[in-house]
């Protein structure tokens, strides 16, 4: 079992989280503007980095939002941070 960091109530179980997406993965503005190819990108296409990777999850037990760099290759966490802390204003991808 993996511990992962909630920054709002401390080391978890992994079974306890929910991953909502890459960090940074902003839903298109506008209705008549968006082009297919803009909703395209922004519902399929997604990283999959091989290493350090910004994401977005969810702690189902608290229901909080929040934002994890962890190594997709050795599965250590970095940070765990709520969303606005840190210098950004990651959305969650929808």
């Amino acid at each position: 079992m993996q511990l992962f960091p909630c920054p709002f109530c401390g080391p978890r179980s992994e079974s306890e989280f929910h991953f909502g997406g890459d960090a940074g993965n902003h839903r298109p503005e506008g209705f008549r503007e968006v082009t297919d190819g803009e909703w395209t990108a922004y519902l399929y296409e997604r990283n999959n980095p091989r290493g350090a990777a910004n994401e977005i999850w969810m702690h189902m037990a608290c229901g909080e939002v929040f934002r994890m760099e962890r190594d997709t290759v050795d599965h250590r966490v970095a940070q765990s941070s709520a969303l606005g802390e840190g210098g950004g204003n990651d959305g969650m991808a929808h």
